[in-house]
């Protein structure tokens, strides 16, 4: 009896401890949510590609900073049904204007900036317009900067009217709207000219024949 008793506790004690190894390693997971360009939210813990909006995410879909920080329950709800986005330029005081009011206020948002043609024509198709700051509260599109028209639109969304971020969030750095793509290595010079042909084998020279009567032709 006493060795039945002695092996069923080492099997608990298995059982227990690969319940512990599992539960670890799905904490341990990142998950990445994805916003794709027609605003659409996926969950993948795949790496986002280059033209979708991603935000890193912790176990149980939790949205994350830059520095790994969970959002607050009732924040993460939100940011995930009515995820903002800002787009911005250099030298766009109502740009720095709509920036400071979504920090001051905690708002999670990703940034996007219009500095090329690339960009420019990217945010027509988005916004019909080339006009900044443009901001994004779910399917919600704010052309220009109005501290009245944003806290409206952001207290329908239902975020909270003051921060609760915690104080080790630091939010996504800012991201170009057109992701850069490289050229590809140019062909070398002798990769790209046609073979030459072979040279025809050269004849001996021959003296002209005697033209006493100077015919040309």
């Amino acid at each position: 009896m006493r060795n039945t008793s002695h092996q069923t506790s080492q099997k608990i004690r298995v059982v227990c401890a690969a319940v512990l190894l599992m539960a670890g390693q799905a904490q341990a997971q990142t998950v990445y949510r994805v916003v794709g360009p027609d605003g659409k939210v996926t969950f993948s813990d795949k790496p986002p590609a280059a033209s979708e909006q991603a935000t890193a995410t912790g176990a149980g879909g939790k949205p994350l900073g830059s520095g790994g920080t969970a959002l607050p329950f009732e924040l993460r709800q939100v940011a995930s049904k009515y995820p903002v986005t800002l787009y911005t330029s250099s030298n766009c005081a109502p740009c720095g204007s709509g920036r400071a009011l979504l920090s001051s206020r905690g708002i999670p948002f990703a940034e996007k900036t219009v500095s090329t043609s690339e960009d420019s024509d990217a945010l027509q198709r988005i916004s019909g317009e080339s006009s900044l700051p443009f901001l994004t509260i779910g399917g919600q599109q704010i052309k220009g900067y109005s501290d009245a028209e944003w806290t409206q639109f952001l207290d329908a969304a239902g975020y909270p009217k003051a921060s609760v971020l915690p104080a080790s969030y630091r939010g996504p750095a800012a991201t170009p709207l057109v992701a850069v793509q490289k050229p590809a290595p140019a062909a070398k010079p002798e990769e790209t000219q046609a073979p030459r042909a072979p040279a025809a084998p050269s004849r001996p020279a021959v003296a002209p024949p005697a033209n006493p009567a100077g015919i040309t032709f």
